[in-house]
């Protein structure tokens, strides 16, 4: 409960099954994690576009968005970062109890902090998808420019870096971006989703 004291849950008249059973579909977190440049963001964004496009009620949450507004309030210590997610995953939790397929693109670098957001959704409503890529060609890539800076001393404690990163120990899916394509990656996962039974036959037809 944090520091909040005399609050109390209400409950929705609407339950999260029966938002699900409009829809068509189930509800779920597909939590993206990888370094920086691995394709999170590309790869979450063409999902959710496939994924509309199959009629599926979906939103993506990706992590310099975010940090515009609900956590323009925090850096990249250890302790904010772990912040940052753990607020990602309360957001989450709130969008599939409305019933809404998550998709959500950060490095997340701490297994810990994954594995809370893993432990505050019910069973099967987190999908750890991890955008497997070498540091190398992550470095190679650096769509923004931040390894360059990192480098040179520009920014301090950057993922890969001289930051860690913790590579998921058991995630659902993983996505090599080094050796499968982008058209790849996207089927691997609606396979995925659909073979889950996270995609019902109606949405399909």
């Amino acid at each position: 409960m944090g520091n909040a004291a005399n609050i109390v849950w209400h409950a929705s008249k609407v339950t999260k099954q029966e938002r699900q059973q409009r829809n068509r579909h189930k509800s779920a977190v597909l939590w993206f994690t990888g370094l920086s440049g691995s394709g999170k963001s590309t790869l979450s964004a063409a999902l959710e576009k496939e994924l509309f496009q199959l009629g599926v009620h979906t939103y993506r949450l990706d992590g310099d968005n975010i940090r515009h507004g609900l956590n323009q309030n925090l850096g990249f210590s250890p302790e904010d970062r772990a912040e940052n997610i753990r607020r990602i995953g309360e957001v989450a939790k709130l969008m599939v109890d409305a019933g809404l397929m998550t998709l959500t693109a950060f490095i997340s670098p701490y297994q810990k902090d994954r594995e809370q957001v893993r432990n505050i959704l019910e069973e099967n409503e987190f999908i750890e998808v991890y955008v497997k890529c070498s540091l190398e060609a992550c470095e190679k890539r650096d769509p923004k420019g931040l390894y360059k800076k990192a480098r040179a001393g520009e920014i301090k404690a950057f993922t890969g870096i001289d930051a860690p990163y913790e590579e998921p120990s058991d995630p659902e899916l993983t996505i090599d971006t080094e050796n499968q394509s982008l058209e790849e990656s996207i089927k691997t996962i609606t396979a995925y989703l659909k073979e889950k039974g996270y995609l019902t036959e109606s949405l399909l037809v």
